[in-house]
């Protein structure tokens, strides 16, 4: 007989992990977690995991206690004798820092994989890492699934007359890329020099945007300044109209004042960070994707579909 899944969430996560648990069809696991003056915490199961395929869904964006968190969840269902441990990571926050491009700098997304490890988690799950290989810092199944099976069939609603996808620079063309030919449509590209992290010295666009309906792909918005600023250029060369598809909404600053004040007519996002409310923001649930590839990893069943960029559920 298989063991029983149980699926539970560290606070951050709640509003997706009860989507997450409703669509697989039972009700989110109880954890207590109890906060001491000094603000540390402590997690805790309200119910017996022995013997359980305990799934924990937790996005790792900030403040790092939620990351923190995980690992605390993760040790807690170990010792509480569950027989695997599942960490659901929406966003894999670090996921910027895979790689040294300077000296003396960690390399953070390879430090979260290892803590991941030793806090004994058997197999991890997450959605559009910003660098692919960051599945080779770790050594235990690590399951990358796409944020376009929500997406392109949301973009084909809108049967947008002269659809253009683009990326607003060089390092996300191959998402872009992907796009476009899976939609059978141009692609542009936008070139940008900074003077300092988040700080836009210069950008051109590369490709023709004259009367186009132009969908800027990219898998994180943080401060909105380079999305916002290639919206604006394409407007100005003459783009019939913008708008953006971002798997994981940071929104850090005034991040959400930047796009309602810019040319962008829609920011589409998926819900693995939660959002406040904006009229320019749509926001796509990725709770069926997780659901199903839970279910998939229960019954031993093949989920290789969902590492398909063209996987449509």
């Amino acid at each position: 007989m298989s063991e029983k899944v149980t699926i539970f969430a560290g606070r951050a996560t709640m509003y997706l992990a009860e989507k997450i648990a409703g669509e697989y069809g039972q009700k989110l696991g109880k954890v207590t977690t109890a906060v001491f003056n000094d603000g540390e915490f402590q997690p805790s199961y309200d119910e017996t995991i022995r013997g359980n395929t305990v799934f924990i869904v937790q996005s790792t964006f900030a403040p790092s206690e939620n990351l923190m968190e995980l690992l605390l969840l993760i040790d807690a269902a170990k010792r509480a004798s569950a027989k695997k441990v599942v960490a659901v990571i929406p966003y894999f926050g670090f996921a910027r820092q895979d790689r040294k491009d300077k000296p003396r700098v960690s390399i953070g997304a390879k430090l979260i994989t290892n803590l991941l490890v030793a806090a004994g988690v058997d197999r991890i799950v997450t959605m559009d890492l910003h660098s692919d290989q960051i599945q080779g810092f770790v050594d235990l199944p690590m399951d990358h699934l796409y944020a376009s099976s929500i997406f392109i069939p949301y973009l084909n609603t809108l049967k947008l007359p002269n659809l253009v996808m683009a990326s607003p620079d060089t390092g996300g063309a191959k998402r872009a890329a992907a796009y476009a030919k899976f939609l059978n449509t141009d692609l542009v590209i936008c070139f940008k020099q900074r003077k300092k992290a988040g700080v836009i010295e210069s950008m051109q666009v590369i490709g023709d945007v004259k009367d186009k309906d132009i969908v800027l792909v990219d898998d994180i918005i943080d401060s909105g300044g380079t999305i916002t600023t290639a919206s604006n250029l394409m407007m100005e060369q003459g783009a019939r109209s913008v708008r953006a598809v971002c798997t994981h909404a940071v929104f850090s600053n005034n991040a959400i004042a930047k796009l309602e004040n810019s040319s962008l007519k829609e920011v589409i996002v998926s819900d693995t960070i939660p959002q406040p409310g904006s009229e320019k923001i749509t926001v796509l649930s990725t709770a069926g994707i997780f659901a199903d590839v839970i279910d998939r990893i229960h019954n031993f069943e093949s989920i290789s579909d969902h590492f398909q960029f063209t996987t449509i559920l």
